[in-house]
């Protein structure tokens, strides 16, 4: 069997939105068909540090749709991880750029979390870091809101039909 598909989200400090992200895609791949459901699904931060801990009102925000992230670590965004991911999910432009100027070589395989939204739709996530638990739950909901449309996405990608 193949190794299964690795899928990275990205945002700043790896303590906010992609810890957020990598939970809630994970728990949207979990019901999806092969070889999604057994996608790998991590995240870290383009200027992260090792070894923080999501913030709390991410971790209370994802509490309260019933998913729990107790043992999260924060990463920096490395060369190896850039190479090995199938796919990464930043949440803004400025992500995407920091990232090609990083890596110094075209990355075909980076995109927004909510790029593939309706034309309308904002684009970005903002950060809410240093703000309410309201912040944090708006910022979760863009993402929440963003998942039919990866997901459609990543089968499109992947050669993936959904009985």
């Amino acid at each position: 069997m193949a190794d299964p598909k690795l899928i990275v989200t990205v945002c700043t400090a790896n303590i906010c939105r992609s810890p957020m992200a990598e939970a809630l895609l994970r728990h949207a791949l979990a019901a999806e068909p092969e070889p999604l459901k057994s996608a790998r699904v991590i995240s870290a931060g383009v200027a992260g540090r090792k070894g923080d801990k999501i913030s709390e009102n991410s971790r209370l925000a994802l509490k309260k749709v019933g998913i729990d992230m107790p043992d999260h670590r924060s990463q920096p965004l490395t060369d190896e991880l850039v190479q090995k991911a199938d796919i990464i999910f930043c949440m803004t432009e400025s992500h995407r750029a920091v990232m090609q100027m990083a890596f110094d070589r075209p990355l075909t395989h980076v995109y927004l979390l909510r790029e593939f939204m309706p034309r309308e739709a904002d684009k970005e996530i903002g950060d809410p870091y240093g703000a309410n638990l309201a912040h944090y739950e708006a910022c979760r909901d863009e993402m929440v809101e963003a998942i039919p449309s990866v997901l459609a996405f990543l089968r499109k990608e992947w050669g993936v039909t959904k009985d």
